[in-house]
């Protein structure tokens, strides 16, 4: 094995640590928006005050716009987190390159540490000594 070879499989098994604790994070990170998911619902079924002399009523429309927002924000959080996931297991066993460099892109969007992750990603995949790693592996299975 060549020093070329070692240095890319070691950025390679980094990247994929990397991505699996981006990808948990982004899990629990991604619920936060149910809070508001949460009280587009509760404003929806009328929990919140309807108008007294403490303060104006909350309009039906406020909850519906809670809840759109805090729901499309939920999966599209999720979507992304399990996306880095399985990502990274596709870099491990050196298979779906295409796919973890769109996934490098979209992360890239996540700064300060999704756009460090994602360039990183991006460079690393786009080796030419990297991307014959990844036809050996598709040659041996």
């Amino acid at each position: 094995m060549t020093r070329q070879e070692d240095s890319d499989r070691q950025h390679l098994e980094m990247i994929v640590i990397f991505h699996y604790v981006s990808g948990i994070l982004g899990v629990l990170t991604a619920c936060l928006p149910l809070i508001h998911f949460g009280m587009g619902v509760a404003i929806l079924n009328g929990q919140f005050p309807q108008g007294n002399a403490a303060g104006p009523a909350f309009p039906t429309f406020f909850g519906l716009v809670f809840a759109v927002i805090g729901g499309g924000m939920f999966v599209v959080g999720q979507l992304t987190a399990w996306a880095t996931i399985y990502s990274a297991g596709l870099i491990r066993r050196r298979r779906g390159r295409g796919v973890s460099l769109v996934v490098a892109g979209i992360q890239c969007a996540a700064f300060p540490l999704g756009t460090a992750l994602g360039v990183f990603t991006i460079i690393v995949l786009s080796r030419d000594s990297v991307k014959a790693l990844y036809e050996e592996a598709e040659y041996y299975d």
